[in-house]
């Protein structure tokens, strides 16, 4: 191991992605941009930012973590918080749920011109999750909502990749802090939001919902099919996804995540009548994330369809760049029928699970256009 020395902390060049080193409970954090942070990190909780090198030096730094393990001062008296004023204004969101939703959300924040997350929210700091954060010099809590309540001043927008069950107890307590919420879970607490579709519609709304993975994939073409086509009788899409990207959330908001799909297919289609179906495929190697999509009609205009559908697409491209038109839209036995694929960008979870990439390129894409308007 490097042994620290001024010299080697000022030898760290930047890369393309932000990344951190760390030697015992010191961290340091360089940015893209060159710029340097140290970062306390005591075995549990948060790491606890401490200030920018040059200004606070290699020796300062640890001096101060000297002082809190031998005196007993809290890491929060040390230092001093990083606020937007320290740096380029960013809107600071927040990421509760450290499990893979979270945590490639988390990834993809980096990446954005737009947002700063300020922490990254869970149970359990020994998560893996927690400690790919920890490895990016992300703030760290393992004390759920209670920390979002701590710290409310502290943060702009959260995304919420908890449970159904969770948010609906999450949604009141982050209303009352007037703290802005994008859901990616089933509980329909919020307007549902598919930025394709209705991005502009769900800019003055406290708590968005982004359907689910399925919703995402499907509604964009199921609202193309009702602007351009007369009586659907029924609307039925079949998502099928790798059995292994199907996590322990994912497979006990089975109900939900049905009931809101169709839910949303319905108000986005007109469709009198939907049905979504989710068929988890164990196959090996696994299969990307595929959706079919069938409308019931006496008639079609094909080319109706193909005139929204085409453009449609390559909206929906550009914030999700694995999303295929698989199979061009069709008319037979009295049914439309078309495919996509989602492709995952392959962040931190395998490429084959566009599945949730695609619900997470859709939530950062929301949180973008807030910060536009907030910043």
């Amino acid at each position: 191991m490097t042994k620290w020395t001024k010299t080697y902390i000022e030898s760290l060049n930047p890369k393309e992605k932000r990344y951190t080193e760390q030697q015992d409970n010191l961290i340091i954090r360089i940015q893209p941009t060159g710029s340097k942070s140290w970062f306390a990190y005591m075995g549990r909780g948060r790491p606890r930012y401490l200030g920018k090198f040059p200004d606070l030096s290699l020796h300062e730094a640890r001096e101060l973590l000297k002082k809190a393990k031998n005196s007993g001062i809290p890491l929060q008296g040390l230092g001093r918080n990083e606020t937007k004023s320290d740096k380029e204004p960013f809107f600071r969101v927040a990421v509760l749920g450290s499990g893979n939703i979270g945590t490639d959300l988390l990834v993809k924040i980096q990446r954005s011109k737009y947002l700063q997350c300020v922490a990254f929210i869970g149970r359990s700091i020994n998560s893996q999750g927690m400690n790919k954060a920890i490895s990016l010099g992300i703030n760290c809590s393992d004390k759920s909502i209670s920390y979002i309540e701590e710290h409310s001043d502290e943060i702009d927008l959260v995304f919420d990749a908890t449970s159904a069950k969770d948010h609906q107890a999450h949604a009141p307590i982050l209303l009352k802090h007037g703290i802005r919420t994008i859901d990616l879970t089933p509980a329909k607490v919020g307007k549902m939001s598919v930025p394709a579709v209705n991005l502009e519609e769900c800019l003055d709304e406290m708590n968005i919902n982004m359907v689910t993975c399925g919703g995402q994939a499907s509604i964009p073409i199921a609202n193309a099919i009702g602007k351009t086509q007369r009586n659907i009788e029924y609307m039925e899409v079949v998502s099928s996804i790798a059995s292994k990207s199907a996590g322990p959330a994912t497979r006990m908001n089975l109900d939900e995540y049905i009931s809101t799909t169709e839910e949303g297919l319905k108000n986005f289609s007109g469709a009198k009548k939907t049905k979504a179906i989710l068929n988890l495929n164990p196959a090996i190697p696994c299969i990307n994330m595929q959706t079919t999509i069938f409308a019931k009609t006496k008639e079609a205009d094909i080319s109706a369809l193909n005139d929204v559908i085409f453009p449609l697409v390559k909206k929906i491209k550009k914030y999700v760049p694995g999303y295929e038109l698989l199979v061009e839209p069709l008319f037979e036995n009295g049914r439309i029928v078309t495919m996509v694929k989602v492709e995952g960008l392959g962040d931190y979870l395998p490429e084959y699970a566009g599945n949730l990439d695609i619900i997470n390129c859709a939530a950062i894409a929301m949180a973008e256009e807030y910060a536009k308007l907030n910043l």
